[in-house]
């Protein structure tokens, strides 16, 4: 992939894609500071869980804006990431709810932030898949499209 190929991820709809990403970082952030002081006892696991879903977004939003190959792998699997922890977060908490006696970011599929937390990794792997980021594949990197 080439430098102008990386930098396509941060034009156009990928600059939407950033805004939202930062937003979402700073909200994520701000909520899990104030659980994870305020009241870690109660929900140590829904809480740990706020903090990494915002470390998440921060490095999801800086490797959208960093030009190059291995920043748009980085975008790639963090995204990825998101996708599988709302799905698999926000299955628990509607099938055992008991597993999150408090709300995380991606507690029932991210309801708390009006489902943008299971909307935006997939709009986020098509917009990789457009701006066609290297994918990791069993014998290592590949250049092939998503």
């Amino acid at each position: 992939m080439s430098t102008s190929d990386s930098n396509r991820r941060s034009q156009g709809l990928g600059r939407v894609l950033i805004i939202l990403y930062g937003l979402l970082a700073l909200a994520a952030t701000g909520r899990s500071i104030f659980q994870l002081l305020d009241d870690f006892d109660k929900a140590p696991i829904a809480y740990s869980l706020s903090a990494l879903a915002a470390v998440i977004y921060i490095v999801a939003t800086i490797a959208l804006l960093a030009p190059g190959e291995l920043w748009g792998r980085v975008a790639l699997i963090t995204i990825s990431f998101e996708l599988v922890g709302v799905l698999v977060v926000g299955t628990l908490s509607i099938f055992d709810p008991v597993l999150f006696p408090a709300k995380t970011v991606w507690s029932f599929y991210g309801m708390g932030y009006a489902f943008v937390p299971l909307v935006l990794p997939v709009l986020g792997l098509l917009w990789l898949r457009r701006t066609r980021v290297p994918i990791l594949n069993n014998r290592g990197l590949t250049d092939a499209a998503l």
